[in-house]
């Protein structure tokens, strides 16, 4: 009993010392002396800003082609099941309703 005591104080130990190894070692001080605020710094200007800022170019000088071909209506009866109606407006659209993307259970509103 004494032997199998003792094993077990020796196992704790050496997984204590591991995990004050691996805490250390994935906490932000363990790069050094000098911390990794500079790093960090110079990515977020020579990294991440141009990053943005070559996102938004890509937004605003993308041509826009105007109205997008609406979906062919494929009615399935498992798609509208309405068990009761919502709660807004007169209960047949989603919130988020979009009349020229949603269909209703009937088709689309305009046709």
């Amino acid at each position: 009993m004494a032997a199998a005591a003792a094993a077990v104080s020796r196992l704790s130990g050496l997984l204590g010392r591991f995990g004050a190894q691996l805490g250390r070692f994935m906490s932000s001080g363990g790069h050094g002396e000098e911390g990794s605020a500079p790093v960090w710094k110079a990515l977020t200007y020579f990294e991440a800003l141009p990053g943005v800022g070559v996102s938004m170019l890509n937004v605003f000088l993308k041509p826009h082609h105007g109205e997008h071909e609406r979906p062919e209506l494929l009615i399935y009866p498992h798609l509208h099941i309405r068990s009761k109606p919502f709660s807004w407006g007169d209960g047949n659209h989603t919130l988020f309703h979009n009349s020229h993307v949603n269909p209703l259970p009937t088709g689309y509103e305009d046709e």
